[in-house]
């Protein structure tokens, strides 16, 4: 099993303006995102950054995660790594000593907690009982299982390598060894579904799954599969109607069943709530290791600390060459300032039930507060008086009416923050300085 390592010391970080580091928890910390890139197959309505699996090249693989690894995190120079997520791809398809071998390489660089999240995506093809307690005794402590359906039907429909009872058999294996920290994905707006269909499968779900549950609707990507049936009119899809009322359903079913929508597609109980997804949410930093990887980090060069955008070159073998190369595979990056990052901030903190608290945004923005911004718009205080919008004294979130159709919300609120923000003293909110690497 690992061992946190002791925190090297570093320098107490200054608070400073102009999209730079603005306080100790925010620089000294970061959440972790490790990419793997392989899959057995590709579904139909998938255009993430994947490719097939090969079977001699997980040691070079590793090698590189590794790499990667230590250099982002001594360039970032955080203290501390609060959560990691083993994404993909098909992450529970590398071996568990790819695993073990990264985060052991975290806890060198840097301090990780005993009671750090560790995330790990499984599909249910690829996570037999003994490889997921392999996982686990290498330092994985949360399972996120890619369900998406408990139809036959639409499994073959999505691509998907295994079947519902594959499904059934992963979730029931993963709660017995990850209790309390088992997540299941599931679809809707699926070809030919229909609303009866829809609460089955959720009826169904409920009564094996754990405590969290993530609901994606089926998006129709150009360049997939799914995209060139529905332009052949190969397949019926619901319609936008339809897919509403599934969502508004779901959320409904899952409230009555004690779970807690903490973020517009995911659901919790019991606490089980993911800490390395909310640190997307509430604007704190994170590294992306792996190819096609993002991150938001402070970085520390000569020229001060800057906060920077970051993405990994996308195909394995050109990333595993730079990384030999460079020590990391970083193909773009963006200096963030100050207007890029509090809109980050708005758009993704207005996607939880918490939304974002006034002490918080005013300690990113002291000229612009969340009172002023309602104040110069009728259209802001419309949504307000709707129902859709809240601002109190604990700060600006969605109502639950609001969460449902969190979309048209936010270009009024984002409009209504720029001219706010080009009406003050602070800079221009565009153009942003990017480097393309190599």
């Amino acid at each position: 099993m690992l061992r946190p390592v002791a925190a090297l010391p570093v320098a107490a970080v200054r608070t400073v303006s102009g999209g730079r580091c603005d306080g100790r928890d925010v620089c000294e910390a970061a959440a972790v995102y490790v990419h793997w890139p392989y899959c057995e197959k590709r579904c139909t309505y998938c255009n993430f950054n994947k490719y097939i699996a090969r079977s001699d090249n997980e040691e070079a693989v590793r090698s590189c995660l590794v790499q990667e690894a230590r250099t982002l995190l001594q360039l970032s120079r955080v203290r501390r790594v609060s959560s990691v997520f083993f994404g993909g791809g098909t992450p529970s398809l590398a071996k568990p000593s790819t695993i073990r071998a990264v985060l052991e390489e975290i806890s060198k660089s840097t301090y990780l907690p005993a009671d750090a999240e560790i995330t790990l995506e499984a599909n249910p093809t690829s996570s037999g009982k003994s490889k997921l307690e392999q996982f686990r005794d290498v330092g994985v402590n949360r399972l996120s299982v890619g369900v998406q359906s408990l139809d036959d039907h639409d499994l073959l429909l999505l691509g998907r390598t295994h079947t519902a009872s594959d499904a059934q058999r992963t979730v029931t294996e993963a709660r017995k060894i990850f209790p309390g920290r088992t997540s299941v994905d599931v679809m809707f707006g699926l070809p030919g579904q229909t609303l009866a269909s829809w609460h089955s499968t959720l009826h169904r779900l409920l009564e094996q799954c754990d405590d969290h549950v993530s609901l994606y609707q089926l998006t129709l990507e150009r360049g997939t599969m799914m995209f060139k049936w529905k332009e052949k009119a190969q397949l019926a899809f619901p319609d936008q109607e339809l897919t509403a009322q599934m969502y508004d359903d779901a959320r409904r079913i899952l409230q009555q069943a004690g779970f807690r929508q903490y973020e517009v597609s995911n659901f919790a109980r019991n606490g089980a709530v993911s800490k390395h997804n909310l640190s997307y949410w509430l604007g704190k930093q994170y590294i992306g290791i792996g190819p096609g990887a993002h991150g938001r980090f402070v970085v520390h060069n000569t020229q001060g600390k800057q906060r920077q955008a970051r993405i990994q070159t996308l195909e394995p073998e050109p990333w595993m060459k730079e990384v030999r190369s460079h020590g990391h595979g970083t193909r773009k990056v963006t200096e963030q300032n100050d207007f890029e990052i509090l809109s980050e901030l708005l758009v993704l903190s207005l996607r939880t039930d918490v939304g974002i608290s006034h002490k918080r945004w005013r300690e990113r923005s002291p000229t612009v507060s969340l009172h002023g911004l309602f104040k110069a718009s009728q259209e802001l205080r419309d949504l307000q008086e709707n129902g859709l919008l809240l601002l109190d004294q604990n700060g600006l979130r969605c109502t639950w009416k609001g969460l449902a159709v969190l979309d048209s919300l936010l270009l009024p609120i984002l409009s209504q923050f720029q001219e706010s923000w080009t009406q003050s003293d602070n800079l221009e909110p565009h153009q942003p300085h990017t480097t393309a690497y190599k």
